[in-house]
């Protein structure tokens, strides 16, 4: 009764909830009932838009939930390890797809027998619903996740296309920089941020689109379309075969890479292979 309840609560619909843990609309519907007499509470009310959960359903589901994460976390440490462990890997989707990706081939040869599933995603996994083994984020070292491990402080620097520089040249200097249509990821933060690093206090607001990822600025800096902040690991390969070229000399380093385990898996021998791996192949620039 409780499984159907809580699918329910999840699912936001009977029919739903039947099709997530694999048994009948009808079946879901009587738990329900029955799980409501037992207690004598409604804990549902079906409305148009689907099942909405009553103030004791809300209560109940709180406490359910947690009660089945402690049973997953628990069974988890309990049962005997797979012949063909997995390592599922979440990662900033720049880094996913511009560094991790062509390089997937020697993860698996580094990791052996070890199944590699890459997602890339830009927000942290919840570890309790075993959602991902570890994650790859990117931001600043003093405002890290708990448990979080610094892995690179990566130099962030601008960068055009051949074509568009010979279309508009290259800027001299920082105030002709941003005169510039510079691309934005979901704000125009970034860019400023890396302004003031540079001793720079912009007077006017910055031009360019706004693409709301880092891959959409990026492929949009090698159509020619304005420049970009990349680092030597998302744009390393581009910048050496000449199809982006770095606009002025700049240090700043506004933010870096961290690594943050699940804490099921900590001192697992195969997330410390991996990450060693990472400390090996990861450039320090």
């Amino acid at each position: 009764m409780l499984r159907a309840f809580e699918a329910v609560a999840r699912m936001g619909s009977m029919r739903k909830a039947a099709d997530d843990i694999g048994v009948s609309h009808t079946v879901v519907s009587r738990h329900v009932r029955n799980l409501e007499h037992w207690m004598d509470q409604k804990l549902v009310t079906a409305t148009p838009r689907g099942v909405v959960l009553t103030a004791a359903g809300e209560t109940l589901v709180a406490s359910v939930t947690r009660a089945f994460r402690i049973i997953a976390n628990t069974t988890a440490e309990l049962r005997p390890a797979s012949p063909r462990a997995g390592l599922r890997i979440w990662c900033m989707p720049g880094l996913a797809t511009r560094w991790l990706t062509p390089r997937l081939s020697d993860i698996e040869a580094a990791m052996g027998s070890v199944e590699i599933s890459l997602r890339a995603i830009d927000r942290l996994p919840d570890f309790a619903a075993h959602e991902a083994d570890l994650m790859i984020g990117f931001g600043r070292f003093d405002d890290l996740p708990t448990g979080a491990r610094r892995l690179i402080l990566p130099r962030m620097f601008p960068v055009a296309s051949p074509a568009w520089i010979a279309r508009n040249g290259a800027p001299a200097d920082l105030s002709a920089l941003a005169q510039a249509p510079l691309i934005h990821e979901e704000s125009r933060q970034q860019w400023t941020d890396w302004f003031e690093a540079m001793g720079t206090r912009l007077s006017a607001q910055l031009r360019g689109p706004r693409l709301w990822d880092a891959n959409l600025g990026f492929d949009a800096a090698l159509a020619g379309q304005g420049i970009a902040l990349v680092t030597r690991l998302t744009a390393g390969s581009e910048i050496d075969n000449g199809r982006l070229v770095e606009i002025l000399d700049s240090k700043v380093r506004l933010g870096g890479y961290y690594l943050v385990a699940a804490p099921q898996r900590l001192g697992d021998p195969t997330l410390t292979r991996f990450e060693r791996w990472l400390e090996d192949n990861l450039p320090r620039e």
